[in-house]
Parts: structure tokens; C-alpha cells; sequence
């Protein structure tokens, strides 16, 4: 699968419209419009998913550039960020769950003289 990101389109565009311009190129398996989250308005942007990468280069080489109303359609395929990577490979080295705390004394703090109980 390659996630394609395509941006530049008109807000008012809903997801049927979306897939109908990819669909002459391969069949799209998902789409997510990206929204506002309080008020649920198009930001310009959505995440396409394509199941081959060769057909996903054709529609890049198709469909990039090309102006849709008063806007221009910009579709890169999304690469992978290096920062999920680095969270893989640090969960890695975990220490072991039985053990995860470790106590630590603070000197530079003074001992804080207890209140005395209420006596009943």
C-alpha cells in the first residue's frame, strides 16, 4: 500500500469526488479528509491510499499540478517520518517492567518536621 497526500483542493470537495479523480489510474482502498476537529471544516488537505506503488506514481505524474477551480492539486506520495522510527528502536531497550522505578533521594531538600496528631 502507498499513502499519497493530496493538497490544493477545493474545501467544499467531499472524499466521492476525491476517489473519482484517482479512480481512472487504480482502485483507492482508503481516504481520510483531514478536518478541523471543533468545527469540521476542510483544512485542504487529504491522505490517499493506493495499493500499487506504480499506479500511485501515475496518477502523481497525472494529477500533480493540475488546477481544480481557482486552486492547484499538489500530490506527493508520503514518506514515512524518521521520528516514528526512533520510537521504535527506543522501546527496544526498555528496562525490565519489574524494576521500571527507580527510587531517588533528594539532598537538597531539608527534612520537614512532621505536625504533631490531634489528640482525641
Amino acid at each position: 500500500m502507498v499513502t499519497l497526500f493530496v493538497g490544493g483542493f477545493p474545501l467544499d470537495m467531499e472524499e466521492i469526488e476525491l476517489v473519482k479523480l484517482f479512480m481512472p489510474f487504480g482502485q483507492v482502498s482508503t481516504i481520510k479528509i483531514v478536518r478541523d476537529k471543533k468545527t469540521k471544516i476542510c483544512k485542504g488537505y487529504a491522505f490517499l491510499e493506493m495499493h500499487d506503488r506504480d499506479v500511485a506514481e501515475e496518477a502523481i505524474s497525472n494529477l500533480n499540478g493540475n488546477p481544480i477551480g481557482d486552486r492547484s492539486l499538489s500530490v506527493k506520495i508520503r514518506e514515512d517520518k524518521e521520528v516514528n522510527q526512533v520510537k521504535i528502536s527506543s522501546t527496544a531497550s526498555r528496562p525490565d517492567p519489574v524494576n521500571k522505578y527507580i527510587k531517588v533521594e533528594r539532598s537538597s531538600d531539608p527534612l520537614k518536621k512532621k505536625r504533631p496528631r490531634k489528640q482525641l
